[in-house]
């Protein structure tokens, strides 16, 4: 199984901010709940583009 490592830390315009190593996948959101959700569907959407 392959691992993505986000670094969550919190936003100089208030919130939160999430990004990846080794990807370009970037998201922020208000809430830990809201970023949890945000991060998932950055995951899809940048893997999503990928041909099987």
């Amino acid at each position: 199984m392959n691992e993505i490592i986000f670094i969550v830390q919190e936003s100089s315009e208030g919130g939160l901010e999430a990004k990846t190593l080794g990807h370009s996948i970037f998201t922020e959101a208000d809430t830990i709940e809201e970023l949890k959700q945000n991060i998932r569907e950055a995951i899809h959407c940048h893997f999503e583009k990928i041909p099987q």
